[in-house]
């Protein structure tokens, strides 16, 4: 962008993504008290293929999207898979279990993408890489015992599939590797694909003109601050850091903080097995990194 390198522009631009990633579960579970899982999905994608239309325009770049041949055939399987079925599987998981469950759980899919890299990839796997998944599967093992320490109820099914986003997301960032289209413009292609998939759900099987304002509301705060807008400013982060890595590594901080909101703003005793499990997937993450 032609704008010199700034460490603490960088630091800035990654503490505001960290903060509305942090918030992002406890605006699902929020919505979700007064809405349908695709209900609101219907109004958060259309918010957030907004959002990236109009800073994809800002970039300059909406002349380069392009939907022909093998641009159109990534975008519909990119678009299928995001944001069209990793968020309907993860907003059902979020409709069937606590925020403090599925938000960990969610969080695995960097362990999910090294083991999919390992099969499609042939990355292979390390001894340490090794170690790190088995501690972060304990991890998973922890968060998923709150259920015998919580009085309240806890579905097996939703547990499943807040697993399932997390190789869902990996999945779809393995196959955004062979997209050589810039990172912007991929995204919003993507999404307008995956918004149309979404509305044809929406429309069959929901009822997203009859969500009350406040459902209107949270979705369209879920479209721009957890599929639209923050993924630019993470973006712009490491572009002016001078350092990537310390910058990078301020991401381990969202999981926590956003128990704080969950715990402050919904009302959810934060378990013990809750904060250890979180713990524990989040050393092995750090450990498969290094």
């Amino acid at each position: 962008m032609g704008e010199h390198k700034s460490q603490p522009k960088a630091y800035l631009f990654a503490v505001l993504a960290v903060l509305f990633w942090s918030t992002v579960a406890t605006a699902f579970k929020l919505t979700l008290r007064v809405t349908d899982f695709i209900d609101m999905l219907f109004w958060a994608s259309i918010s957030s293929t907004l959002v990236l239309m109009t800073m994809t325009a800002v970039q300059g770049k909406l002349s380069r999207l392009k939907f022909s041949g093998r641009h159109l055939r990534s975008s519909l399987l990119m678009g299928f898979l995001n944001p069209f079925l990793y968020y309907l599987v993860l907003f059902k998981a979020y409709s069937l279990l606590p925020a403090q469950i599925a938000q960990p759980l969610n969080y695995t899919w960097p362990i999910a993408l090294v083991l999919l890299s390992a099969v499609f990839l042939k990355t292979g796997l390390t001894t340490r890489g090794i170690i790190a998944l088995l501690i972060s599967f304990i991890g998973v093992v922890v968060v998923s015992m709150g259920r015998k320490f919580s009085n309240v109820s806890i579905s097996p099914w939703g547990i499943v599939l807040a697993i399932s986003s997390a190789f869902i997301w990996s999945a779809y960032w393995i196959l955004n590797l062979k997209d050589d289209r810039e990172p912007e413009v991929k995204l919003f292609a993507n999404f307008v694909v995956g918004t149309v998939l979404v509305a044809a759900v929406a429309l069959v099987f929901a009822h997203p003109f009859s969500v009350p304002a406040t459902g209107i509301i949270g979705s369209i705060y879920i479209g721009i601050f957890e599929m639209g807008i923050t993924f630019f400013l993470w973006l712009r982060a490491l572009e002016l850091a001078e350092r990537q890595a310390p910058v990078a590594n301020l991401i381990y901080l969202s999981p926590f903080i956003s128990l704080v909101f969950i715990n402050r703003v919904l009302g959810e005793r934060i378990l013990p097995t809750t904060v250890v499990g979180l713990a524990l997937i989040v050393l092995g993450i750090i450990i498969q990194k290094k």
